[in-house]
């Protein structure tokens, strides 16, 4: 057998980029007894509002995988945080894309969130996770050369709004729920924004995931992720930052499973109407 752990290979036809990354093979699913992120725990030794730490079964070596925990309290929510404990995320977020961007051999900082198990979450305790490329993603590449900016004439697309940020359902959506979250003024990544910036996006975060709890009246599963200016040391000066929320649940608890001809094809077929949702959230306001 093998005793590769973690190597980099990408398809010499495609281009795609594929980490093997074996050692995770043998992380534990669920922790054996108690929360690892509870205070005590084997990650949260001490009392703490919001912590990190560099997790156990990286993806990636060199230090460059990080889980963030958003609060002590286990069966918190991100909305119960409010917005001082959201924006207590927000600057933990910011000083450690700030940190890990000032390495050179880091050109991409993602910060991300699996919640619930249907997208793979295997602890329940609020937290998120950070990934530092030594590239820029081809994803995130795709969005910035073709220019990425926000969506100013969502019409009945749009959900909510605080102060120059706003929240909208995109026009073309792979996920069944799916939202984008981005200030109308430019900014480009967690670093550059004052504290007025980092108040306004807490409270539309707190009223956006408040909302989508509500939508099917239970915890919905999402994956979200924050899209922002490459760390590298120059070019990109127009990359806006914006944070992508999507759901694969098409129902309360009905799951909407991506086929094989979308996954072939590279295009979806999307049962929810991207309006219809909108207007849905528009009306679950606290």
């Amino acid at each position: 057998m093998s005793d590769v752990r973690h190597e980099t290979r990408v398809d010499p036809t495609m281009g795609t980029v594929v980490h093997v990354v074996g050692a995770r093979q043998k992380r534990p699913n669920l922790p054996s007894s108690g929360c690892p992120f509870c205070v005590g725990g084997l990650e949260a030794p001490e009392p703490y509002d919001v912590h990190w730490f560099t997790n156990r079964w990286p993806a990636m070596d060199g230090e460059r995988c990080e889980v963030v925990l958003y609060t002590s309290e286990h069966d918190a929510t991100f909305f119960s945080l409010g917005t001082p404990g959201a924006r207590k995320v927000i600057d933990l977020w910011a000083d450690r894309t700030e940190s890990l961007g000032s390495r050179d051999d880091v050109d991409y900082v993602l910060v991300f969130e699996n919640r619930g198990p249907e997208v793979g979450a295997t602890i329940a305790h609020p937290h998120g996770q950070i990934y530092a490329y030594d590239h820029v993603p081809n994803r995130q590449s795709r969005r910035l050369a073709g220019g990425w900016k926000p969506d100013v004439d969502a019409g009945p697309r749009a959900v909510a709004s605080v102060e120059g940020w706003s929240a909208w359902v995109p026009h073309a959506p792979t996920f069944p729920v799916a939202l984008e979250v981005a200030p109308m003024d430019h900014v480009g990544a967690l670093p550059d924004m004052d504290d007025a910036q980092r108040d306004c996006l807490a409270s539309l975060l707190v009223d956006i995931f408040a909302r989508l709890d509500r939508l099917y009246d239970q915890p919905l599963p999402y994956m979200m992720w924050l899209n922002q200016r490459p760390t590298v040391t120059t070019g990109y000066d127009d990359a806006w930052f914006n944070i992508e929320i999507v759901s694969p649940w098409r129902s309360a608890g009905v799951h909407r499973f991506i086929a094989a001809a979308e996954i072939a094809s590279e295009e979806y077929f999307n049962p929810v109407i991207p309006e219809d949702l909108a207007a849905r959230l528009r009306d679950l306001a606290g």
